[in-house]
Order: structure tokens, then sequence, then C-alpha cells
């Protein structure tokens, strides 16, 4: 009897449209994995979930109270975050903006969700990192800065849409275009 050994093929984008092209290409080519960002490849395989949207409680850097906790199965606060025109559900997986769905990865949400809880504040890179990516901040912003980046380009191709400022060397705050 011989042992055959099929080979595991990983797909991690935000795109549905790409996922599904490379799942109907490669699934005669072994078993396929397709997920929309890292959250999700770690969930489907370890047994473990992720660690939680919130180690610690994260709060703006001007602010003295508790923020809201969120995670992926509920808020603290319900139904969605409202910043201006933008809702962000967490717990819905949804973000819009005047009404219209916006596409954006589940990363992208949360730090979208940080940033838009409590409105108009500034959020630290230490307490995005730790809110967003449940993890100590080892002070390499990258990581943080591509998201932020990705997250501008996408709010840009909506009008009149939020945008992501940054406070130079201290971290980011969400504002409505004047």
């Amino acid at each position: 009897m011989t042992d055959v050994t099929m080979p595991l093929l990983v797909c991690v984008s935000p795109d549905a449209a790409l996922r599904e092209l490379i799942g109907a290409r490669l699934d005669d080519l072994g078993q396929l994995l397709l997920c929309a960002d890292l959250g999700e490849l770690h969930d489907r395989l370890f047994a473990t979930p992720a660690p939680p949207l919130v180690a610690t409680p994260a709060r703006p850097v001007s602010d003295n109270g508790p923020a809201h906790p969120l995670s992926d199965t509920g808020s603290a606060r319900p139904g969605p975050i409202r910043f201006g025109a933008l809702a962000v559900d967490i717990a819905g997986h949804r973000v819009t903006w005047q009404g219209r769905p916006l596409e954006v990865t589940r990363l992208e949400r949360r730090l979208l969700a940080r940033l838009a809880s409590p409105p108009g504040r500034v959020w630290s890179y230490e307490r995005l990192f730790a809110a967003v990516w449940g993890g100590a901040y080892l002070g390499d912003t990258a990581i943080l800065h591509s998201a932020v980046k990705r997250l501008r380009r996408k709010l840009r191709a909506v009008e009149a849409g939020p945008q992501v400022q940054t406070v130079r060397g201290v971290g980011y705050r969400l504002a409505l275009p004047d």
C-alpha cells in the first residue's frame, strides 16, 4: 500500500473573487485552505482561537476612561459603532458608509472600529496594536502603518469618506473631511 501525501495549498486574500478563482483552478492539486485574512487562517489552523481582540483594556491617549472592549462574537455596546455616516458592525462583520457596504478585511474592520470609538480621539500606536492584534507592542510600527495604508486607500475610494489622520510620533485618529 502506498502512502500518498497531498499538499496543502493556502491562499490568503481579502478579495473573494480571487479566492474563488484560485479555488476553481487549483482544486484538483491538493487540499485548499482559502482565507480572507491571517486571523481567519490562524483560527482554521489551530484548535485554540486567535488571541482576543483586546488583550488589555485599550483606550485612547486623551481619554482616562475605559474603552469599549470588542470581540468578533459581539461587543460591549449594542449595535454598530457609528462615526458620522460610518457604521462598523463587528458582530455582523459589516462596514458601511452612508448605508453602502465597504469591502474591508477583518483586520481593517477591527482597526476602523477602534479608530471610530470614541470619535475624534487620538489612538496611540501601543493602544491600537493591543486592541487590534491582541498582543504586546514591541516598538515596530510597520505592521500598523501597513494596515492603515490599506485602510486609507479603501476610505479614499468613497466620496467624502472618513480619513485616518496621523498624529506624528503618537498614533492615529479618525476624522471626517471638512
